[in-house]
């Protein structure tokens, strides 16, 4: 689809396009037919005579790299929802458009392959005709589900009005219902023409970038519309401010703010930071701030991206997309300012990704005197995907990668041979959480010079609580306050409790204060919040992050001098002390759990079934879609290595399927203590969990 669109833009030939897919540049999206990294560019389309610049972001469609569409929706308004004509609306679209609708883009829909329906299908015109419709209620079903109450009737598509398009990218023609009327086709006029043969024909007639590109100006807002409903949900400053009406007016003369979506790190040039300017203009030698940073720049490039390819500009003014040069500690998500403004500006809001990284190899290069490169290159990879967590123990000299699953993994491993690295890498392992299903006793915890005392209390979380840190309703930067009103007013929390959250960690987990009147307790905090977290990194089962906890300070005794309560002394105590009391609290193993969506035809269903079932997994959902049935359920991430084997097998290779990540499950007891020796011994840990007195103290 793309493609055509560049062909129009006279930044391809039309003769390759459909086949070029020059927006996915890198090799491995060549030979696999998908698109891995997220490609930027800019367009110049005429529509009834008036020019426009349509900042078009290329974003991934599979499952794993789901990360770069969130990433991507913080910089655009609009976005064209691809949906296959054959396949229907599946799970990653759910996802995309969810994602969407959270960031307040407006989506319109583009039905692909309907050569299939015709070539392949051999569908007559009532049925192709009962397709489209059901895919475009079913998309519409997805915006009443989750979308804003405004949105849900305002935002929804409907082919009469022209935000529904229908084509073949491949075969590189569109229309909409406004066109086909202008232009005098009906739908028989194209079945006419691929059962004579003569679709090139409508390639002339019908071009998909017109379709596409006509449907993105009269449908899609432009930034001045835009900024006016979506910068108060994505950011949470002073509306009234001098910021803040500069950027709900994109305003070109207010202060430069900028979000960054993506960071790649180019061999030559060094870190280029790309974004969405939503206020001021950026220039070459501008003086910047990058607020997480917290680090005053000088800017040393501007430029703006077409494809692979980056063009060096003078300058670029609000609403647009541009990539910065010199801003070396720029990361995904964070927000840049003007310098004079630093002091005054408050960051965007932290992007959420639907996601977890749940599957992990270990990598080790083959020749030791490599790993200082492996190291460096593993930091590239975060830096370029948040999505990839890599960590390195030194200790162990365990070097792991985590990512959304087999594939995100595979093109990363790529990426460091590509580098001229060559790696030893494990099988995939899941990664797991420890979590509690009861309230734990109150252990002590001494330092290690027994000068000072912690006494702690764990207990479940409750689960409302719990996604909405998921979601992002919860999260520690947005102040206590904040935190206990919507604890207190959404969980029904008691008043106090809700007063005196500590922290939020990045595992779901919430400390809480219940002291009352202990000396040296607020020059202690920070230390005991860091033990805290060092205990919630890794749980006492079998070092997994714990997830879903509420841990309370019960009470606590601190050395007078502040030599003997530093943290070497206070964070150790808080450590034993949470993860004795984890221990009598009936802790378990969680695991994560894919969604599954299986489109398969109506013979192999039974086959497909038993299959799922057979991995420990459940069937929520079965519909039948013509010749296809739609089997939806939920299957364990453990069970699906080597999954596209045996679904081959199964269906004589008949069944399409996605599954993505969707929540964590408690791992049944029958298999839960197996999984955890098998964790400990990969680990190099004792086989046996250790018990509770190993880290309650006596008083």
């Amino acid at each position: 689809m793309t493609d055509s669109l560049l062909a129009e833009a006279g930044l391809l030939s039309p003769k390759i396009a459909g086949e070029a897919r020059a927006l996915d540049y890198l090799e491995e999206e060549q030979k696999r037919g998908i698109t891995i990294k997220t490609a930027n560019i800019s367009l110049l389309h005429e529509s009834e005579g008036k020019p426009f610049i349509i900042n078009l972001i290329d974003t991934p469609g599979h499952v794993d790299f789901t990360g770069k569409v969130t990433r991507a929706l913080r910089a655009i308004d609009g976005a064209v929802v691809v949906v296959d004509a054959v396949e229907e609306v599946m799970v990653q679209t759910e996802t995309v458009t969810r994602q969407a609708l959270q960031e307040r883009v407006k989506p319109v829909l583009f039905i692909n392959k309907v050569d299939r329906l015709i070539r392949e299908l051999k569908l007559n015109l009532d049925e192709i005709q009962k397709k489209l419709i059901r895919i475009i209620n079913d998309f519409n079903n997805l915006i009443e589900l989750y979308g804003e109450k405004d949105q849900r009737e305002n935002w929804k598509v409907d082919a009469a009005k022209g935000n529904v398009a229908f084509g073949s990218a491949l075969h590189r023609w569109g229309f909409t219902v406004d066109i086909a009327r202008r232009k005098g086709f009906k739908f028989a006029d194209i079945v006419k023409a691929y059962e004579e043969e003569r679709w090139s024909d409508l390639q002339k007639d019908l071009p998909l970038h017109e379709a596409i590109l006509d449907m993105v100006v009269e449908h899609l807002p432009n930034p001045i519309e835009a900024q006016r409903y979506r910068i108060p949900k994505i950011w949470k400053g002073d509306l009234d401010s001098e910021i803040g009406q500069a950027m709900l007016n994109c305003d070109d003369d207010g202060p430069t703010v900028m979000c960054f979506t993506m960071v790649q790190v180019d061999p030559h040039a060094g870190l280029v930071a790309t974004g969405r300017l939503f206020s001021g203009k950026v220039n070459e030698g501008q003086r910047v701030y990058l607020m997480n940073a917290r680090k005053g720049y000088r800017i040393q490039q501007v430029s703006m991206y077409m494809g692979a390819f980056r063009e060096v500009v003078d300058e670029i003014n609000a609403g647009n997309i541009a990539a910065l040069l010199g801003l070396d500690l720029a990361r995904a998500g964070d927000t840049l300012i003007s310098e004079e403004y630093k002091d005054a500006m408050v960051p965007f809001e932290r992007i959420k990704y639907v996601s977890e990284p749940v599957v992990t190899i270990a990598i080790e290069p083959k020749h030791p005197k490599d790993l200082p490169r492996l190291i460096d290159i593993m930091h590239t990879l975060a830096v370029e995907d948040p999505n990839l967590v890599t960590t390195i123990n030194k200790e162990t000299g365990e070097y792991l990668l985590s990512g959304m699953g087999e594939l995100h993994l595979e093109i990363a491993c790529k990426f460091i041979v590509e580098k001229g690295l060559d790696i030893v890498t494990s099988r995939p392992i899941v990664v797991y959480r420890e979590s509690v299903s009861d309230k734990g006793v109150v252990a002590m915890g001494k330092s290690p010079n027994k000068h000072n005392r912690f006494w702690l209390q764990v207990e479940p979380l409750d689960e409302k609580v719990v996604r909405m840190i998921e979601e992002g309703v919860i999260s520690e930067d947005m102040g206590r306050k904040n935190i206990a009103n919507i604890l207190y007013k959404e969980a029904k929390w008691p008043a106090e409790e809700a007063r005196n959250v500590w922290a939020v960690d990045e595992y779901k987990n919430i400390l809480i204060d219940a002291t009352k009147g202990i000396q040296y307790l607020r020059e202690a905090r920070e230390m005991i919040i860091s033990g805290f977290r060092w205990a919630c990194k890794a749980g006492p089962l079998c070092e997994e992050p714990i997830r879903g906890v509420k841990v309370k300070l019960v009470d606590a005794q601190l050395h007078e001098d502040p030599v003997h309560r530093g943290p070497a002394q206070v964070m150790p105590a808080v450590r034993k002390a949470l993860l004795g009391s984890f221990l009598t609290a009936k802790p378990i193993l969680l695991e994560p759990i894919y969604k599954i969506s299986v489109s398969v035809p109506s013979q192999w269903v039974g086959s497909v079934t038993s299959l799922i079932i057979r991995k420990r997994g459940r069937i929520t959902a079965s519909s039948q879609r013509g010749p296809i049935t739609t089997i939806s359920g939920y299957i364990p991430v453990s069970e699906t290595f080597g999954l596209s084997a045996e679904m081959r097998s199964a269906t004589s290779g008949h069944a399409f399927w996605q599954s993505t990540f969707d929540h964590w499950e408690k791992v049944p007891e029958n298999i839960a203590a197996n999984v955890i020796a098998e964790i400990r011994k990969r680990r190099g840990l004792p086989p046996e969990v250790p018990p509770p007195s190993r880290f309650i103290d006596e008083a």
